[in-house]
Formats: C-alpha cells, structure tokens, sequence
C-alpha cells in the first residue's frame, strides 16, 4: 500500500499547483479577453497550465517533479528548458519514458539544420548540446531568445560540455582564447575527459596571441586529455607556424610559449620534471649524436650537388631528384632493404663520441666547431651560392665567421658542404638520406621545427587527417620528421596534399617508424591529384615499408608523366623494371584502389594480391587492363591466393567485355559480397548473359549481397534477377541494390509479384535509389507495398527526366 499512497500524495500535490496556477493565469487573461474583437480565445488546458507552472519552478520543484507518476512526467518533459530536461534523463529511463523525440523538435526547431542522410543518429541529447556547445562558444546562437535555451542558474557551457565528443575551430581560432580563459576552466576540464575529436577547418592567418592560447588548449586537451584524433580540413595556405604546432602538439611534444604560464597540471603530474637529453634523442626515434646526423645530412647534400653539376641540372632539383632515386633504390632491391636500415649501426668513431661527457648545447656547439675547422681544407673549391638560406641552428657555427645577419644564414649552409667530403665506413653515403636527414636526429631548427630534444613528451593522439591541405616542402619535411617516431599514431589520412615527390620523404618515414618497437599503424589512407610513383608501385613501396598495416586505401586522379621518375641506373640489369621482385608477406585485410586513367599492369597488382594473404575486403575503382586476360589473371590469383576474401567490389570499370570472368566471380563460394557499381554489366549480349548470371547465382549458396547499381539492367533484367528467389534456387541472397537501373513502375510491380508468387521469406534490404519510379506514382507506391511484405525497401523520390540519355540507350 506504500507505493499507491505516495503515487496518490504526489498527484494531489500537483493538482494543488494545478489549481493555483488556474486561479493565477485565469485573473491574467480575464481583462484580454473582454477586449479581444474576435471572440476569446481557447484557455489552455489545466493541465498544460500547470506544467508551466511547474517548469517556470524547477528550481524548488525540482525534486519534486521527478517524484511524479510517469503519466504525469510525461507531459511535463516537453514544457521543460534544455538544461531540466537534460538533468532529468535518467529518472526519465528509469520510468520508462524517452525524450529523443523531444529532443528532436527541439533540434528541428532551433538548430534549423537537417542531419545528413548518411548520419544515423543514435542519441537527439547528445548531438543537440554538443551542436548547442559549438554554436554559445562562436556566439552562432543568442541563448536570451528563447525560454528553453535561457536559465540563470545554469552555464550553457559548462552543462553542455560533458556530451561534447568532437569539437571544431575555425577561421582565425574563434573559441580557443575563450576556453583557455579563468572563468572556464571547469569547462575546459570537463572537454579534457569528454573529447576525443578536434576538427581545424578553413584555418586562416591567426595572431601571436590566438597561436598560444591554442597552444595551452591543445596541452590540456591531448597531452591531459582524452583527445585522440586531429583533423585539417580545407586550409588552401597553410600558415607554416600555425601547422607546425599543432602536429608538434598532435605528436606529443610540448614546450610552453614566451610568457606564457606554468601548467599546473605538469606541476602535479610530474613535479616539472622534463625528460633528460638521452630520452628525448629516443623519443625522435635517433640514436645517434645529433653532430653526426648533421654530417650525414651534409654528405647526402654535397653528393648531390655533385650529381647535379656533373648532369647540368638546375640547382632547384637535387633535393626532389635525390630523395626519389633513394627510393627507387630501395623499391629496386626490395628483400634487401635490411642490409641499408634508414639508421645504420654506429662506427667506432661515433662511439667514442658518445662516450665524451656532454654539457648540453655547449657542447655539441663546440663539437660542431672543431669538426668544421678540421675538415676544411677538404673543400678547398669555391663555396656555392646557397639556393635555400635556413635559419642558423643556436649554438651551432660554421667553418667561417661572418658578420651581419645574413652572414649567419649562410654559416649552416658552409658546415654542410665543408663536412661534406667525408665518406662513413669506407663507402659514400646513401644519396636519398638527404630527405631524412631530419629524420635521424638533426637540427630540427633547420625546418622552422623548435628544439624537439629539449621538449617534454606527452600522450599524442592515434589518428591523423589531412584533407586538402596543400603540403610544402618544409610542411612535408615537418610531418615526416614527426612521424618516424610517432608509434601511438594508429591511422594516418592524406588527402589531396599535393605530396608530389614529398611521397619520397613520406615513404622513407613510414620506413623508419615501421622500425620502432611499439609502432602501432594500421590504416593508411593516401589520395591525390598526381603522384610521381605509379600507383602499384606506390602500393608496393607502402605495404613493404609497413607490413603490418591492416587498412590501405589509396587513389590517384591523374597520371603524372612528367614527374614520372626514371630507372635508377644501378637498380638491375638492362630492362630490368622496379618493382618486379616479390614483395613479402603482409597483414593487409583491407585494400582499396582507385586508379587514374590508362592500363595498369595486372602483374603487379597480382603480386601485391600474393602477399595479401589475409585480405578480407578488396575495392577496385576505376581500374582498366589491357585485356580481359589481364582482368582474369587478377581474379584467378584472389581464388588461388586471397582465400580469406569476403568483400569484393568494382566501380567505373568496363566490365561489358569480361562477361566470362564476372560468371567466374559469381561462382566463388567464397565471397559474400559483390559490388558491380557502373561497370556497363549488360551493355551486350544481355539477352544470353542474364540468364547465365542467373543460373550461377542460384547455385551459390555463400553470397549474401549483390550490389548492381548503375549498370541499365532495365525491367526486363529485372524480372530475370526474379528468378534467383525461385523455389529451385539454393541462392542466400538477403541484400540486393539495384539503383539507377532505368527500372519502371511496372516493372517493379511485377518483380514484387513473382516474390509472392515463390513465397520467399524476407530476404532482407533492397536499395531503389534512382530509378524511374515517378513515371506512375499509384503504381510504384503499390509495388513498394508489395515488397516491404518480404524485405526493407530504400527508395527515393527522384526526377527521372535527368536521365533521359539512359532512357535512349535502353529503347
């Protein structure tokens, strides 16, 4: 009897405020409502008066409220500010009640935006107060315009912070300086815990002062924070100060600003202390002497100013040349890139110098010194002009001295090459360390990078992206440095970067990090507009450098004859082509391609498949071979080698021309999966090979979904698709997309009656997208009806008249 007594208690109690409220609001509307021409108008409901009431109270009634029956809540959820509504969402379950569809209206209502149709939307809560977080912080939304969005004793900030999971800064930084700000500092503390994404997009040029603050955010949000994904998005000239800090921050490297304040979550964490100069040449992946690295860098340099004087070629090229042919080299040799390791084993001579007691930059100033002077007389020719002018490292000086300010940019570029004549271990230098020179330890101040060695290390994100931000060659020079030794990074994006043969540099990171212990990439995915490596070879070199990945997803729009690199000369014999040696084993479970035009050599993309024995999921887009031998060679060898295989999919691929190899594909008992997406499927002999795809795939019984859109299969291909549901059929196929397929009303009609005919249970999704189903809207509604009886329809309303030329092609 306890619950119905206070079930009975709490209901007299809001019939009390119902009652006082009705007297209130009823003495309010008396004097309007004599004087209204039109009539009185309607009282609102007792009910609905008394929820105001109560919403008007929360902050008494609070308690309360939630002690209400659920009926009563129910209605009252509605009446409520975003900030009661949200505190009462547990009570709410708790009572079997939801208020997604609340949140909802609330949505429709004040964000005025419609989610993308792509986007499924688990939770209304958190998707509106992390929009509503985004819109108080850039001043977007007025919170004193509407009652729901206005309350004294809350902070929209600090209330809405906790459901924040991706946060995004534009333009020129806005909301960076106000969250770094004393009065919210609770705020900032709560995105610490609750953020995992933040997005840059459309970045312009920002300040001094906008840098730091971002600075100290980007300290507390990844470094003490649960952030692990950074995302650059469309950012046409990229500040180079500005990108730099945020991959120096992104990769775990901090160093406080110029007057800028302690941190105090250092101070308790670590008591100030900052990693000793050992730790930190090992955070960077080097384990050599940082004077070292300096003399190899400045060997590769003078090795290819050489090359490039005895070749006449323009001093602007050395530096792209000489990292590509590296490459090459390495690509050449394949198996043999463990005899040349991006950081060979120490000499006797550097031993010794590690062994000398070091006080710092002092030291290896001095180190530096004595070095350049005994090696001068060495480079008794004629210094040349620098190209490029770098920034002297501190500390560091030449084999001159000079006076004046331009005196001092030179000082680094004549250690280069007066050092430079030295060879390592009896045998010149590899050429192509010249673009990682930066990579094994040297000034980072050379790039405009800060001194990395003498910042503290922290907690670095695991997943990267960069989407068209146009990468230079100190930009690119940056990434690669960092990424030698970034082994939390997890997945890495480029998207059209324009890398060009910056992919060199890239290639030889990857390398280098690959060699960490604990590295931790799994996913890569790499798109552009040109590349100067073919796109198999690309391919190749990536899944050699990283035979661990698990995710490769990888696309060229054009082809590039003009940086197309030419055969290094020692990389074998006459004729001999890159990349012809047999790759290792790799983790590969997931490869995507998309191709640029023109054929490409089935050969290669077979031996990459070879090596793929774990491949799960292929993606080939826009692929085209010489012939239909070529394409079957390719399938032959997924049957042969790619036995784990469950996902395969062609897109923009003339596939009219392998009619024979697509049966081939439908009879692997294998995949699960197919995807034919424009491939000109029954562009000829239509009326022989549907029937033949038929039979094939009704006798397997392994294939689950079929996706066909774009292939002009037209009402009669569909009525031959039928028969794969008969009685006769051992087919399981429970997802079928035939989108954009000229398919009719009457067409669609009569495949959903020969459905009922056979009697087939739900064989789950059928996509429509696309299709001429405007033509007769009473009939295309009635075979819709139909067919949600034996599966889940996704159609649409589109304008058939935009394809008219298809139409043509089918008469």
């Amino acid at each position: 009897m306890a619950a119905p007594e206070a079930w009975r208690a709490r209901s007299c109690w809001f019939c009390e405020v119902a009652a006082a409220t009705t007297m209130e609001a009823t003495s309010r509307e008396a004097a309007p409502a004599k004087s209204s021409a039109s009539g009185p108008s309607a009282p609102p409901a007792l009910f609905e008066l008394c929820g105001r009431a109560v919403s008007a109270h929360m902050g008494v009634l609070e308690s309360g409220v939630w002690a209400l029956p659920g009926p009563i809540l129910q209605s009252i959820l509605p009446l409520l500010n975003i900030y009661y509504l949200e505190r009462i969402e547990e009570t709410a379950l708790k009572k079997g009640l939801s208020t997604q569809a609340i949140w909802r209206r609330l949505w429709d209502e004040l964000m005025k935006t419609r989610p993308s149709s792509l986007e499924s939307v688990t939770c209304w809560r958190a998707k509106f107060m992390e929009a509503f977080f985004s819109h108080v912080l850039r001043g977007t939304i007025d919170v004193s315009s509407d009652k729901r969005l206005c309350d004294q004793r809350f902070s929209p900030l600090l209330h809405s912070s906790r459901h924040v999971r991706q946060l995004t800064i534009c333009n020129m930084l806005q909301g960076a300086t106000e969250l770094v700000a004393e009065p919210n500092r609770r705020v900032l503390e709560t995105l610490a815990s609750s953020l995992h994404t933040l997005k840059f997009r459309h970045l312009l040029f920002s300040d001094v002062a906008a840098q730091q603050s971002l600075r100290q955010l980007l300290h507390q949000l990844i470094h003490h924070g649960a952030v692990s994904q950074v995302s650059l998005y469309s950012w046409p000239v990229p500040e180079s100060a500005l990108f730099i800090l945020i991959l120096t921050m992104s990769a775990g490297f901090w160093q406080p600003g110029p007057g800028s304040l302690p941190c105090r979550l250092c101070g308790e964490a670590s008591r100030g202390r900052a990693p000793s100069r050992d730790e930190g040449s090992l955070l960077l992946g080097s384990r050599r002497p940082r004077r070292d690295a300096a003399e190899r860098c400045a060997a590769a340099l003078m090795a290819t100013r050489r090359k490039s004087e005895v070749k006449q070629v323009p001093r602007a090229v050395p530096t792209t040349r000489v990292t590509r042919r590296s490459t090459q080299e390495s690509l050449a040799v394949g198996g043999t890139d463990s005899k040349r390791e991006l950081n060979p084993p120490a000499t006797s001579y550097e031993a010794s110098s590690t062994k000398q007691p070091s006080s710092g930059p002092a030291a290896t100033s001095s180190a530096s010194s004595s070095t350049s002077s005994k090696r001068a007389p060495a480079s008794s020719a004629s210094q040349p002009k620098p190209l490029k002018r770098f920034k002297r490292a501190a500390g560091k000086k030449g084999g001159r001295t000079r006076q004046g300010s331009g005196a001092e940019s030179e000082d680094l570029y004549d250690f280069v090459f007066i050092v430079a004549g030295e060879k390592e271990d009896g045998e010149e230098m590899e050429i192509g360390e010249v673009a990682c020179g930066a990579l094994d330890g040297s000034d980072p101040s050379c790039l405009g990078l800060p001194a990395l060695e003498t910042s503290q290390r922290f907690r670095s994100i695991s997943t990267l992206e960069l989407f068209t931000v146009p990468l230079s060659t100190e930009a690119a020079l940056t990434l690669c440095h960092l990424l030698s030794s970034w082994v939390s990074l997890e997945s890495l994006t480029l998207s059209y970067n324009g890398l060009g043969s910056n992919i060199f540099r890239l290639l030889d990171s990857l390398r280098a990090l690959s060699g960490q212990a604990g590295c931790r990439l799994r996913a890569l995915h790499l798109s552009d507009l040109f590349s100067p490596l073919p796109i198999l070879e690309l391919t190749r070199a990536i899944v050699r450098a990283l035979p661990l990945l698990r995710v490769l997803s990888i696309r060229v729009d054009h082809p590039s004859q003009r940086d197309n690199p030419a055969v290094p000369e020692n990389a074998g014999p006459p004729g001999h082509i890159i990349g012809d040696e047999e790759i290792p084993e790799n983790c590969l479970e997931q490869l995507e391609m998309g191709f640029p035009r023109g054929a490409q050599p089935a050969p290669l993309l077979c031996s990459v498949l070879k090596a793929s024995g774990s491949l799960q999921q292929l993606s080939l887009d826009s692929a085209t071979f010489a012939s239909p031998q070529d394409f079957g060679l390719v399938l032959q060898t997924l049957k042969e080698y790619n036995l784990s295989l469950k996902r395969l999919s062609f897109h923009d691929m003339n596939l009219a021309d392998c009619q024979s190899e697509v049966l081939f594909l439908l009879q692997n008992l294998t995949l699960q999966e197919i995807t034919f997406s424009f491939c000109r499927l029954f562009e000829k002999r239509p009326a022989q090979f549907l029937p033949e795809m038929v039979a094939a795939m009704k006798g397997n019984s392994t294939l689950k979904g079929l996706r066909l859109p774009g292939n002009r299969l037209g009402n009669a291909g569909l009525l031959a698709l039928a028969d794969v549901f008969s009685e006769d059929s051992s087919s399981s196929l429970c997802q079928l997309d035939i989108s954009s397929n000229c398919i009719k009303p009457d067409g669609l009609l009569e495949f959903a009656k020969r459905l009922e005919r056979w009697g087939r249970g739900a064989f789950g999704h059928l996509r429509l997208f696309q299709n001429w189903l405007d033509q007769d809207a009473v009939t295309a509604r009635e075979a819709i009806r139909r067919l949600r009886a034996t599966c889940h329809v996704v159609s649409d309303s589109w304008d058939s008249s935009q394809a008219f030329a298809d139409y043509v092609s089918t008469m």
